[in-house]
């Protein structure tokens, strides 16, 4: 069944950095122009206006729905962080990412993130690699055989060496945007909700003065900004094709793969733990994972009792369609029928009937790497390929810095790579 999306926002606590707002905040007087216009209030775009804020520039963004809404990347209460990559680069990006949430999190009196720890296994997964990388990084791991694995987690069925990594865990992902996009307004940042970019066109010097670039809503609201940054997810390609983008943009974007994907809520079977980790599963057959619900993920027991389940999906196992705006809604049935069989197969601590169900957006690349990169005065970035949510709060740094400061974005993050 369409699992019921809920809204995300809190009343948040009050913590040392001072009373909260009610969400959603109260806005501050529009302005006509920005130094900086940030296209899309999604996990991403919220922690570049967050850092570009901090750092005392001027920042307004917009955003064609509400914050977090389903039909977005980064809705819902339950996303996997993990720190597990086969490289030292990701690695990196992921504990400092951690470290961003937990300052955050400090900052506005958020609960964002839930450890439990994850467990990565199958030969496309290669724990032992992992395992390597977090050795050269100081990380604290535990790489298990299969049986010692099992008697530990009896809720799944392994057949070769698993990974505990403790330190991961379950991001809210709903309240992560709101957290970042309280303490960008905080910080002087303005949010335009309802403002969907229509057209770009080049403004040198203006209207309004100053302005290199101006945006006009579907409604015929316009707004100059000296600089657009585009971080709207599964919507890049159908927005992106209305403003000036050079043609090395052009082509990146067209190497990015928008999907319609689909996850599914198990409820976890009678004498089998309740508290689970989150999990990577990657062989030939089948490349999945799973956590720990969150309140999306919530149902009714037999008995009446309000449970958590365990929610899977499996990777780049959905839909392509064009663009965010294409999406349906509608289950796929041959999509639910092998998340079936991989429950029966391989996790044996679930009842392999979803008792809900929903679609998602998510957006790929071909080496899933990122693109982040600025042609004149438009900054495009992809954050996708299914780490872009654990690794928001340093790409949205890592942007605001080169933005801000000047400093240079990863290579492998260019318009044009090898």
């Amino acid at each position: 069944m369409r699992m019921r999306s809920q809204k995300m926002g809190h009343r948040p606590a009050a913590s040392a950095a001072g009373p909260h707002r009610d969400w959603p905040p109260a806005r501050r007087p529009h302005v006509d122009s920005a130094e900086y216009v940030v296209i899309g209030a999604g996990l991403v775009g919220a922690s570049i206006a967050r850092s570009l804020a901090k750092r005392g520039r001027e920042v307004i963004v917009v955003d064609e729905h509400e914050p977090a809404v389903p039909r977005g990347s980064s809705h819902g209460s339950a996303r996997i962080l993990r720190i597990t990559y086969p490289e030292t680069f990701y690695t990196d990006m992921a504990l400092r990412a951690r470290r961003l949430f937990d300052e955050l999190a400090a900052e506005t009196g958020h609960q964002l993130i839930t450890a439990t720890g994850t467990l990565d296994h199958g030969d496309v997964r290669q724990p032992e690699r992992l395992a390597e990388v977090l050795a050269d990084l100081g990380v604290d791991y535990e790489l298990l055989t299969a049986e010692a694995a099992m008697e530990r987690w009896p809720q799944f069925r392994f057949d070769g060496p698993v990974l505990f990594h403790r330190d991961a865990g379950v991001i809210d992902a709903g309240t992560a945007v709101t957290a970042s996009l309280e303490s960008a307004l905080a910080h002087g940042a303005q949010l335009r909700t309802q403002w969907q970019v229509d057209n770009g066109s080049r403004a040198r010097g203006g209207p309004p003065p100053g302005a290199n670039l101006t945006l006009t809503s579907a409604t015929g609201e316009q707004l100059g900004a000296r600089h657009v940054i585009v971080a709207a997810g599964g919507g890049l390609p159908g927005l992106c094709s209305g403003l000036p983008v050079c043609d090395r943009a052009q082509s990146a974007l067209n190497r990015v793969t928008v999907r319609q994907e689909q996850v599914y809520h198990f409820p976890i079977a009678a004498g089998m733990p309740t508290d689970w980790p989150t999990f990577i599963h990657k062989d030939a057959a089948m490349q999945a994972y799973g956590l720990p619900g969150g309140r999306d993920g919530a149902y009714t027991d037999t008995s009446g009792t309000a449970r958590l389940g365990i929610k899977l999906a499996e990777f780049n196992g959905g839909q392509v369609i064009g663009d965010a705006e294409e999406q349906t809604g509608r289950l796929d049935e041959a999509g639910q029928a092998r998340m079936i069989d991989f429950v029966s197969d391989r996790i044996p601590g679930l009842v392999a009937e979803p008792y809900a169900g929903a679609t998602c957006l998510f957006t790929s690349t071909p080496d899933q790497d990122f693109i982040i990169d600025t042609a004149e005065d438009i900054t495009i970035v992809s954050a996708c390929s299914g780490h872009g949510a654990k690794l928001a709060p340093a790409t949205g740094e890592a942007v605001a810095a080169a933005l801000a400061e000047r400093t240079a974005l990863p290579e492998r993050f260019a318009f044009v790579r090898d």
